[in-house]
């Protein structure tokens, strides 16, 4: 099923632990021309929690894209990244790796992990804004996504 207006509410999940970044992602996608939910955890165990709908997270929908930083508490973005992958449930959800390494250690692990893309946040508000917009357009307007499927 394609994404189009007014045909399907899109999934986010953020999963990010800076507050200044999840408020300009929040903002950004507000005001985006796709509908969508937005949903924010700030770790990695909340990320698999909300994934795997355990405790807080039972009735957590299942999210069309993740969002998800390296650099987190608990248990970091490529621990996460690796057990998504790594469960026939999850592994066909997109992830986008969005953080603020330009490592290319970190760049070279999250795709043999099987990231979908890797995207280093710029630190302004207008560019940061520009590659939210920018994946919005690519992953949510183009891109052909898996809804509900497990």
């Amino acid at each position: 099923m394609m994404v189009t207006k007014g045909m399907h509410m899109v999934e986010i999940l953020l999963v990010e632990d800076n507050p200044g970044d999840v408020d300009l992602a929040r903002e950004t996608l507000t005001t985006s021309k796709i509908k969508n939910n937005l949903h924010v955890v700030s770790d990695g165990e909340k990320a698999m929690a909300f994934l795997r709908k355990q405790g807080e997270y039972a009735a957590a929908p299942r999210p069309d894209i993740i969002l998800l930083d390296l650099n987190l508490p608990r248990k970091d973005g490529r621990e996460v990244l690796a057990e998504i992958k790594q469960d026939d449930k999850l592994k066909r959800i997109p992830v986008v790796i969005l953080t603020s390494s330009s490592a290319e250690e970190d760049i070279l692990k999250s795709y043999n992990l099987h990231a979908n893309c890797y995207i280093t946040k710029p630190l302004d508000f207008a560019q940061f804004t520009k590659v939210v917009h920018s994946i919005e357009d690519f992953w949510l307007s183009i891109v052909k996504l898996p809804h509900g499927t497990s």
